[in-house]
């Protein structure tokens, strides 16, 4: 990457690594905006900064200067000087806005930066940034913010059915009868398998406040009746009675001993015939070049080191881990989108091996 020159005075000049070092500044500046509600605060016109001031609960010079930066990344503005508005790229900042960003925005830029900021020690270590900061006596922010498992929730498996579809496109439920959602969340992608193939019945599992939270999803979508909500702990137990079980972006999160005891208890209910669908990104066995789509990938493997102690896996450590379990990797799945998304995802079709006598 060529260095662009025209540093002023002591300002480094703003070559591409420079570049990437400063990209934190747009995310720190979205996150004040959602802590501080911005967006709630002009959800009904434009204001003065006097005004949001009040409304944010904020030094109104401090705020002015916050305002100006999020009109230039076009988040909000200046309609008159001093008085700003919010703009149809910032309307989903807003907490009640349809499929609201404001968690998202939260979870990532706040939740776990609080984690990346620990990334050097984790490397160092070996371990989580949460046993770093225990070891120093620093409470985490996830473990400060009463809202944390909330956001979580509201990121996770809470977006449209029509986003899962490229999923179920990929592989044919056609001649199957139930399938488990393990891990689910909000339901998003056991709605779109019950929405595409109406034969079948479906179970969504998962701990109990993200049972309670997608609730009212299957309800509102008239699939009430075809998919029973079941609240457990996947490192405990996994309820029988499904044909075909789905385990979407769980695995990752865990480290390979942790996730072997997940498999095991999926072994332990997957019927002679049956299939476990881990849905999950798989890593090529060697990174020889920049790629921008791979870059998302890698950058989820670290935010795994970092948060949970997991990992994102390559086509081999994924055969094993499934071996480890009693399964056996039949095919991987590559699910493709019309955008080329950099965060597609792959189905690793795995079916138990018989057991021994």
């Amino acid at each position: 990457m060529t260095p662009t020159h025209g540093g002023i005075g002591n300002v480094t000049v703003s070559t591409g690594l420079v570049e990437m070092a400063m990209a934190y500044s747009r995310s720190r500046v979205l996150c004040a905006a959602a802590r501080l509600e911005v967006a709630d605060a002009l959800a009904n016109g434009a204001r003065t900064v006097e005004e949001l001031a009040i409304a944010c609960k904020a030094d109104a010079g401090s705020l002015y200067r916050l305002l100006r930066a999020l009109a230039i990344i076009g988040v909000t503005v200046e309609t008159a000087p001093g008085v700003f508005a919010l703009t149809p790229f910032g309307e989903p900042l807003r907490k009640d806005a349809a499929n609201s960003a404001w968690p998202a925005v939260v979870f990532w830029s706040d939740l776990l930066a609080d984690s990346w900021s620990y990334l050097t020690d984790c490397v160092r270590t070996g371990t989580t940034a949460a046993r770093v900061m225990e070891g120093r006596g620093i409470a985490s922010l996830w473990s400060r913010d009463p809202d944390a498992s909330a956001i979580f929730r509201a990121v996770m498996g809470t977006a449209p059915a029509e986003d899962y579809m490229p999923i179920v496109k990929s592989w044919d439920f056609a001649g199957r009868r139930v399938v488990a959602d393990l891990g689910g969340g909000g339901g998003a992608l056991i709605s779109a398998v019950l929405k595409s193939y109406p034969h079948l019945s479906g179970m969504l599992v998962d701990l109990q406040p993200s049972i309670d939270a997608a609730t009212p999803r299957f309800h509102a979508e008239g699939l009430a009746d075809r998919c029973k909500l079941i609240a457990a702990d996947l490192t405990e137990s996994v309820p029988a009675g499904a044909d075909v079980y789905l385990i979407k972006h769980v695995l990752h999160g865990r480290e390979d001993n942790a996730a072997i005891n997940m498999l095991n208890n999926c072994r332990a209910v997957v019927p002679s015939g049956g299939c476990l669908l881990v849905i999950e990104f798989v890593l090529p066995d060697v990174i020889a070049h920049a790629d921008p789509k791979l870059e998302a990938h890698l950058m989820s493997d670290l935010n795994m080191m970092a948060v949970t102690g997991g990992k994102e896996r390559s086509a081999a450590e994924w055969t094993k881990l499934l071996r480890s379990a009693g399964f056996e990797l039949r095919r991987i799945v590559p699910v493709s989108t019309e955008t080329g998304s950099a965060r597609e995802v792959s189905i690793i079709e795995a079916v138990p091996v018989p057991k021994q006598n």
